[in-house]
């Protein structure tokens, strides 16, 4: 992947898809078959006033999102489409109140499906892994 294509693709994620930017998503590594991303914790993301723990659902959406940035990057064409078929998210432990580092990894790109793995840390200790089934589409030529 060239340096253009990575500086688009960062742009993309951090400051063009709406939820990507209210999260402040700031992404740190991005190829082809892997992706690492930054979100700082936030009060408004917390699931648990009591405890100050993130809100699981913040955690899957943004697993999704990881999975789903590794298929754009493999988009040939800006027409391409890509939608979640399934995701599966399994919590290991809860996530206190500091920032999030997500990993995505391409497990297997077909002709129409597309399986990613990733996973949530927290100073280095996996909070949560999931796994993505997405329908990608090849536009027409």
């Amino acid at each position: 992947m060239n340096a253009t294509t990575k500086e688009r693709l960062i742009r993309l994620a951090e400051e063009e898809i709406p939820i990507h930017k209210h999260f402040g998503l700031k992404v740190d590594t991005v190829e082809k078959d892997f992706i690492r991303v930054r979100v700082p914790f936030r009060k408004d993301l917390v699931g648990d006033i009591r405890t100050n723990h993130w809100h699981g659902g913040i955690i899957a959406t943004i697993l999704d999102s990881v999975g789903g940035a590794i298929g754009i990057a493999n988009f040939n064409s800006p027409e391409d489409k890509l939608s979640t078929i399934d995701l599966r998210v399994d919590y290991l432990r809860f996530a206190d109140g500091k920032d999030l580092i997500f990993e995505g990894k391409l497990v297997r790109m077909g002709n129409r499906i597309m399986v990613t793995k990733m996973k949530a840390f927290q100073e280095k200790i996996l909070i949560a892994e999931g796994k993505g089934v997405y329908n990608f589409i090849r536009a027409k030529n």
